[in-house]
């Protein structure tokens, strides 16, 4: 039957059918090989357009030049071997009726010189890019035209792929850079007027549809308001916005609001979690109806509400959803049956964008699976024989161990010492902006209820009990409890940052935070304390603070914390803590260097990771058969554990997560996954 949903009407695109209105836009999730997308590539958007979306767009971009290296992993349009390899993608995604599109971009300034073949970063002006610290080479007549061919070479090869189409990206790459007048200082046919800065635009669409012809899709992802003194209004954003239309060169506008030049912009265009849901949508929606042109937009649109509502409203033809599928690749499968609250939520901790801006590869927080679909399944198999599981421990790994094992259709049963479950994750969600975190817990819970997982709360488990219940295997998920015995005397002066997120501490009024772990709870700890008024100083061995909360996260907590009394200081360490009247005297030292410096405060707070909560697991194991061990071969490789260390042992034995040692969530949820997906 014909559906009434907006989101699963068909929309024609020039001569391209999208058989709903959902896609994924333009992103790169590091996942080329020497800058080709092979196999890993294909199966990750393969994934995607086997459950419903009408379009994936591949790269976020792929560069078309040699002078304009990747800045993380990106695949390298500029090649001719790339053509069989997105033939392979075209292929996968079109048995499924999705269509496939590419984005193109030379990054102009957006690079670094000290990469590729070492060429220097080119620009319209001389200006550096803070984010990636490039003084580029301010074009010339010759550089302008190598670059509209290279443009050019790369569409054919996408045109020969068997594409559908091409996006050209015209944020803070080459193409804004002349479009800006915040970064276009050139004179002549290319500077000055609005149509000069778009002259280098309309030579490369001309270029490519000499190459391509009329019946390849080409559009632009764009900003039509940088957000910035000196840059580009959203009058001049309408004024391109049309003359991209009229140019008979362009199929679809992509629309964002922002600039990208540094984290905080970056974070203020594609928003984290603790920021507004769909912030620029009003905004796409004006571009539309000011162009009565195809116009698609993505930014935090996490939810099927907000993206129906969306297309219902005429303010987008297509709604880009596309963090959402990293977190479930079945979004639409799951609205055409009904399913909506079976999607995975999206939280917004945006772990896939910042793991690739610190050069690693796109992983959701928790959806292991995605960008392991050749290892890691998103749909779980049933088991041929059915067991009889007891999880210790309802955090994220424990939950995920119960959902998974549930699926394949064993029996299961939480215990769990704490009134309700979450673990680590209820103390992450102390923070307000922090909340949505807690949609890891609900989701796993509501997935664990539907299936009849058994939950003993309030139930601190004893080696006993476990046996009492006969286990055929135990998980044990205890996480772990903080570490402050990090100074040579003192320690018990000191409390940990989880006794100030949980509240069972008050903040003082001069504080010391010592993050020797570099994680959020140190800054969430300073939140709390400089919002009650204290003054705060966060120090750190490190030479630069906070490097596990990495660069898109860190933009919320220096919002907030830069406008109180919060001082940071690197490359110290607290040594020792000492009573001095009513106040702690905290010595320093230096990995530098010897030093000879004090704190003198009223509260010494540290952050030092966590030491496993793992006696049960000790306390069970010469029962086990495995003794506790855990085959890594199978385990990296999605094999059975089958190991037996003794054979009259009465269960399997296993921990994950921080039980066994101190990481994150999605490490957690991914031992679970991959111990659990063949119990």
């Amino acid at each position: 039957m014909a559906s009434n949903d907006p989101l699963l009407q068909p929309y024609r695109l020039k001569h391209l059918t999208l058989k709903n209105r959902i896609m994924t836009t333009a992103h790169e999730p590091a996942y080329p090989e020497d800058g080709m997308p092979k196999a890993r590539y294909r199966a990750y958007h393969q994934e995607r357009a086997k459950a419903g979306v009408a379009m994936v767009m591949t790269a976020g971009s792929a560069t078309v030049a040699k002078d304009s290296p990747p800045v993380f992993n990106n695949i390298l349009a500029y090649k001719d071997e790339v053509v069989p390899y997105m033939r392979d993608i075209a292929d996968a995604c079109h048995q499924y009726d999705c269509a496939v599109m590419i984005q193109l971009t030379h990054l102009g300034r957006r690079t670094g010189w000290a990469k590729g073949d070492w060429l220097p970063a080119v620009s319209p002006s001389h200006y550096r890019e803070t984010s990636h610290r490039a003084f580029p080479k301010q074009l010339e007549d010759w550089d302008i035209e190598r670059i509209i061919k290279d443009y050019a070479d790369a569409a054919e090869r996408m045109f020969t792929a068997g594409l559908d189409g091409i996006e050209l990206q015209a944020y803070g790459h080459l193409m804004d850079q002349f479009w800006s007048p915040a970064t276009n200082t050139l004179e002549g046919p290319y500077g000055g007027s609005l149509h000069n800065r778009l002259r280098f635009t309309l030579e490369v669409l001309e270029a490519i549809r000499a190459r391509v012809g009329n019946d390849f899709i080409v559009g632009v992802r764009y900003t039509a308001d940088e957000a910035m003194q000196g840059g580009i209004t959203p009058s001049e954003g309408l004024e391109i916005s049309k003359l991209l239309r009229d140019t008979g060169q362009v199929d679809f506008l992509n629309v964002i609001r922002g600039h990208i030049d540094t984290d905080p912009a970056l974070t203020d265009v594609i928003p984290v979690m603790g920021m507004p849901n769909s912030p620029h949508l009003d905004f796409a929606g004006a571009v539309r109806a000011a162009t009565g042109f195809p116009t698609f937009h993505a930014a935090k649109i996490p939810d099927v509400a907000t993206a129906r509502h969306a297309i219902a409203t005429g303010k987008l033809d297509m709604v880009g959803m596309t963090r959402a599928h990293m977190a479930d690749p079945h979004i639409v499968r799951k609205i055409i049956a009904g399913r909506e609250d079976d999607i995975r939520p999206c939280v917004g901790a945006n772990y896939c964008l910042d793991r690739i801006y610190q050069a690693g590869d796109a992983f959701c927080m928790h959806n292991a699976a995605t960008g392991r679909e050749l290892t890691m399944p998103h749909d779980i198999a049933a088991a041929d024989i059915s067991k009889r599981l007891v999880i210790i421990g309802a955090g994220p790994g424990g939950l995920e161990a119960a959902r998974v094992a549930a699926e394949r259709g064993h029996k299961v049963i939480v215990l769990e010492a704490a009134a309700e479950p979450g673990g680590q994750v209820r103390l992450a969600a102390q923070t307000p902006r922090r909340q949505e975190i807690n949609a890891i817990i609900e989701w796993r819970m509501a997935q664990c209820m539907a299936r009849e997982v058994e939950f003993r709360f309030n139930t601190w488990a004893e080696a006993a009990d476990v046996l009492a219940l006969n286990p055929d295997v135990v998980i044990v998920a205890t996480g772990g409890i903080p570490n402050t015995e990090l100074l040579s005397i003192g320690n018990e002066l000191a409390v940990s940052a989880w006794d100030i997120l949980a509240g069972d501490v008050k903040p003082g009024q001069n504080v010391l935070i010592f993050d020797d772990a570099g994680d959020h709870p140190a800054l969430q700890a300073a939140e709390i304390i400089a919002n009650s008024g204290a003054k705060v100083e966060i120090m750190t061995p490190d030479r630069s603070f906070s490097p596990e909360v990495m660069a898109m996260n860190l933009v919320p907590y220096m919002r907030s914390l830069q406008d109180k009394a919060v001082t940071f200081t690197v490359t110290y360490r607290a040594t020792k803590a000492q009573r001095k009247g009513n106040h702690i005297k905290v010595t320093l030292s230096s990995d530098y260097g010897s030093v000879n410096k004090y704190r003198e405060v009223d509260q010494l707070v540290i952050n030092h990771g966590t030491l496993p909560l793992d006696d049960i697991y000790f306390d069970l194991k010469a029962d086990s058969s495995n003794g506790g061990e855990l085959d890594h071969e199978a385990f990296i490789n999605g094999r059975p554990q089958t190991l037996v260390r003794n054979a009259a042992g009465r269960y399997q034995l296993f921990r994950i997560g921080d039980a066994v040692a101190a990481r994150n969530i999605h490490a957690a949820i991914y031992d679970a996954l991959r111990l659990v997906k063949d119990l």
